[in-house]
């Protein structure tokens, strides 16, 4: 029946309607791949002109954006294709999907987009404009309120308020409530986890156990990281080894992190956003949580420091001044929008490689082929959001991390952007000696006194960039508007990279390498 039905005139017609049906009942039954069902319909129609303008195959497309992990890509290839590019249900729909996603500028630039083109009907696109410019406002009052309301309620004093008191991020988490249960992906119980495998047998033996989260099976394939109240896994989406996630288990439940992600979506769009993790979703249970991230399978900025430390070697000057201006405008990017990492070390900076042969032209700009290529920053548990308190509020707490504690952490005065910024100076004198730094004050030409890396730089080395870099970043850093200062330093390192031909050639040889000898499993 099944052969006759495909083989009717209206099948034969329509070459799309048994894609339609294939994709109906994948929807049905969670056991289809939907995803490559998806993904192989549109390469098959996508050049096909007799589907340009028909509206199921536009809802295809978004049927497959809502199923890829980087939906980001498949909407531009959306574009590119022009389908239904004058249908105002183009950008309606696609508007409401990131808005969905809590990316509100994006979804801004798309209304304005199908308007910029006219598309029909206008005016069904302008309403739904006017209706989204509404929800816009209600959400900018409430965070403005909210903002307002613990600027009144807060007792922060002079001597700042610790961002990770457990206290501090309860009223936090209080307050922005009504706006985290409306992020996509969130999803709360008020029951402990039940799964039939209990999470607390996940260990590092845990490899090809599976575990039901949300109507979803993952099937773990190992521990890929963990600390005193969490751990991460590395796991398989119902046993697709090209769906891969890093699922964050934690106890007691702790959903600020997702909060901070949801932040990253909301302030920084475009090619950026790529540089500082993804998460797709979070289970809250009574319990515990699980965070459901994107999973990337390069390792860390540790393990490329570690390469180097078993054969006794460090890192090539050269590398390790491309590591430090990726670093520099990962910060500038970060701070520029009100937020900081707080707990910046190796660990948890993964790398990226390049999708293509990385060229001479882009580098500087990050364009091209280096695009891709870089450092992904994730792990926001300690996360600091500063459009949650008073404009020029200052810090105080530790961060208890050895090594990485900096200067005003260790003579207990207050902090605010040093605690990145000292993160920082610690990743690069890891890089550069193969330890942890340590700090000692010494006496300036102007008869002050300045901190500086206790060990002392090599001889062949650029001893005074990395002295400068040092030395403003350890010393009055500014507390307010570090951009300027970041951007400097950032440009200091590139600009004597550039003044060298031989700088970007071995450099590209040296990150060829690098993929070559920790990617080659």
């Amino acid at each position: 029946m099944a052969t006759a039905l495909h083989n009717s005139p209206a099948f034969v017609d329509d070459p799309l309607l048994p894609f339609l049906w294939s994709i109906k009942k994948a929807l049905e039954d969670s056991t289809h791949n939907l995803t490559k069902l998806l993904s192989y319909c549109i390469n098959k129609f996508k050049d096909n002109h007799r589907y340009r303008n028909d509206p199921r195959f536009l809802k295809i497309w978004f049927l497959y954006m809502d199923a890829s992990a980087d939906f980001d890509c498949v909407f531009k290839q959306l574009l590119d294709s022009d389908v239904c590019a004058n249908d105002a249900s183009l950008y309606v729909y696609a508007a409401c999907f990131f808005e969905a996603k809590g990316r509100l500028r994006d979804a801004q630039i798309i209304y304005k987009l199908g308007i910029s083109r006219n598309a029909e009907p206008i005016k069904w696109l302008e309403k739904a404009y006017t209706l989204f410019l509404s929800r816009l406002s209600e959400i900018c009052n409430a965070a403005s309120s909210q903002k307002a309301d613990y600027k009144e309620s807060a007792t922060l004093q002079n001597d700042g308020i610790n961002p990770w008191d457990t206290s501090t991020l309860n009223d936090l988490l209080k307050k922005i409530n009504p706006l985290i249960v409306k992020f996509d992906g969130y999803r709360s119980s008020t029951k402990p986890y039940t799964g039939k495998v209990a999470l607390s047998t996940l260990k590092n033996a845990s490899r090809n156990k599976v575990i039901e989260i949300g109507g979803m099976k993952y099937h773990i394939k190992g521990c890929a990281g963990q600390g005193g109240f969490a751990q991460v896994y590395k796991a398989n989406v119902n046993n697709d080894p090209d769906d891969v996630v890093a699922l964050k288990i934690q106890k007691p439940a702790f959903p600020w992190e997702f909060y901070m992600y949801r932040q990253l979506d909301q302030r920084i769009s475009g090619r950026e956003r790529s540089s500082y993790g993804f998460a797709h979703k979070i289970h809250l249970y009574s319990d515990c949580s699980i965070l459901v991230c994107d999973y990337l399978a390069n390792g860390t900025l540790q393990d490329v420091i570690n390469s180097y430390l078993v054969i006794g070697k460090s890192m090539e000057e050269v590398l390790c001044m491309y590591y430090t201006t990726e670093m520099l405008h990962m910060i500038d990017t970060l701070h520029d929008v009100g937020l900081i990492h707080g707990d910046f070390k190796p660990d948890n900076l993964l790398i990226c490689y390049s999708r293509g042969n990385l060229t001479e032209e882009g580098f500087l700009d990050r364009s091209g082929s280096w695009g891709d290529q870089g450092l992904c920053l994730v792990d926001w548990g300690r996360g600091i959001d500063l459009h949650l308190f008073p404009d020029h509020t200052i810090f105080k707490g530790d961060c208890r991390t050895s090594g990485f504690r900096c200067i005003e952490m260790q003579e207990d005065k207050p902090w605010k952007f040093q605690v990145d910024a000292y993160g920082l100076c610690g990743v690069v004198h890891t890089m550069l000696h193969n330890c942890y730094m340590e700090i000692v004050k010494k006496e300036s030409s102007d008869g002050g006194s300045v901190y500086l890396p206790k060990l002392p730089f090599k001889r062949y080395w650029n001893a005074d960039l990395w002295k400068t870099f040092f030395t403003k970043m350890l010393n009055n850093y500014p507390c307010h508007d570090d951009r300027k200062l970041l951007q400097e330093l950032k440009k200091s390192f590139q600009d004597y990279m550039v003044s060298d031909p031989q700088c970007i050639k071995k450099l590209k040889e040296l990150l060829a390498k690098q993929r070559a000898s920790l990617c080659s499993a």
